[in-house]
């Protein structure tokens, strides 16, 4: 499948207006659409474009469920989720920027669907600008609400977007129910990432079949890509869902006989080596090499540089990035972060890498969020793709210096 496609989520150009908007896209009735949106998404197969991937679907379904319970008499609330505190990415901060009346689209059609009074859009200072001017614009966004996000690495994650817009402190929450049942002020909350947004208003304007009109029947429509790292400048890319990692990258520009591997995904994902590229950027393309689309991003780590000593610089940054409110977090990543740094700057411990993975598997699956899991699979991954390059600097030499 080629890695290009006709602009779908960029196709009224760039910073378009809301009449540039509307002549390229035609206006959007979200009362005429209510009842029939959840049952388009579900045929669309639209999944989410965040990081988790969860069908889209499902989460309005379970946030009108919410709704009707006899327990709950609150009216949900939907939250657009711009926050983007993965260092690597560009996505979300372009669509903001140049396609806003799109997620707004996306954002009242939702709620509509489910029936919500108040709506919010989460995003970084620089894109709320857009944003305000983009609402400023239309006369049917007065009930949306904008709240800055800090610039941090967890301030996306869902639960702590719902504490930040409540508490204005932006780290996860240890719930125990679904944002879907008791989320912002006890309300069923509905949080989508602003991508995701876009793309329900295209299927809530053009139907399900029209989204599948490109990707493939399990990885239908687009998706953005941030294409950085050893590259012609950090990129975002509109591609099919179904688009190979190689085709991508070359697209973007970038020579792969120069490329020892990729990041996929962000600083959660994982490392897939130069001679797995011909996957498929899609959630099950990606899961026999331990990967996932992820955030989207796909950073590309030159043949000369070293993949241990990159991962260590990630570890240490998303070791400073924790909510540090629980023992993972607040041990064992630093612990995780000091012990793969000895090993990217060249110890001859034997142990180490036994040691790693022994720390990471005590740390995975016991943080109040997701963040050490992420941490843990960056780290794991590392071990594996540059398992060459840890034997190398168990000898004390890099393989890095000699690819130069």
């Amino acid at each position: 499948m080629s890695a290009t496609t006709a602009p779908r989520l960029f196709a009224a150009g760039a910073r378009a207006s809301y009449q540039t908007h509307l002549q390229t896209f035609g206006s959007l009735d979200t009362g005429s659409i209510q009842s029939s949106l959840l049952g388009e998404l579900e045929r669309s197969g639209l999944t989410g474009r965040g990081g988790a991937g969860f069908a889209t679907w499902r989460k309005l379904q379970a946030t009108e469920e919410a709704r009707t319970s006899r327990v709950i008499a609150n009216r949900p609330v939907v939250i657009a989720n711009g926050a983007e505190g993965e260092p690597l990415s560009l996505k979300d901060k372009s669509l903001l920027e140049n396609a806003p009346h799109l997620v707004i689209d996306g954002l009242l059609a939702a709620a509509a669907a489910v029936h919500a009074t108040k709506a919010y859009v989460y995003a970084t200072s620089q894109s709320l600008e857009a944003l305000g001017l983009a609402i400023s614009e239309r006369r049917d966004a007065e009930r949306i609400s904008l709240a800055e996000a800090p610039d941090t690495f967890i301030s996306g994650e869902a639960s702590a977007v719902v504490n930040s817009i409540e508490t204005g402190i932006a780290v996860p929450q240890d719930r125990v129910k679904r944002l879907s049942e008791a989320g912002l002020k006890r309300r069923p909350t509905l949080v989508h990432n602003v991508e995701t947004l876009a793309h329900i208003a295209l299927v809530a304007r053009y139907g399900a079949a029209w989204f599948r009109g490109t990707g493939s029947q399990r990885d239908p429509g687009t998706r953005l890509v941030t294409v950085t790292g050893k590259a012609p400048g950090d990129r975002v890319m509109e591609v099919p869902g179904d688009a190979m990692l190689a085709d991508v990258l070359r697209a973007a520009g970038v020579d792969l006989m120069g490329v020892r591997a990729v990041l996929v995904g962000g600083f959660h994902g994982a490392w897939v080596e130069r001679d797995e590229l011909d996957a498929p950027l899609s959630a099950d393309g990606l899961a026999p090499l331990g990967a996932s689309p992820g955030a989207g991003i796909l950073s590309v780590l030159g043949r000369d540089e070293c993949g241990l000593r990159t991962t260590a610089r990630i570890l240490d940054y998303l070791a400073q990035e924790s909510a540090r409110q629980c023992g993972p977090c607040m041990f064992g990543l630093p612990e995780l972060a000091r012990l793969f740094e000895e090993l990217a700057t060249g110890s001859r411990e034997k142990a180490l890498p036994a040691r790693l993975r022994a720390l990471a598997a005590d740390v995975s699956g016991l943080g109040s969020c997701h963040h050490p899991d992420g941490t843990t699979r960056m780290a794991a991954s590392a071990l594996s793709a540059f398992r060459d390059d840890v034997h190398a600097h168990l000898q004390g030499h890099c393989l890095s210096s000699k690819r130069r």
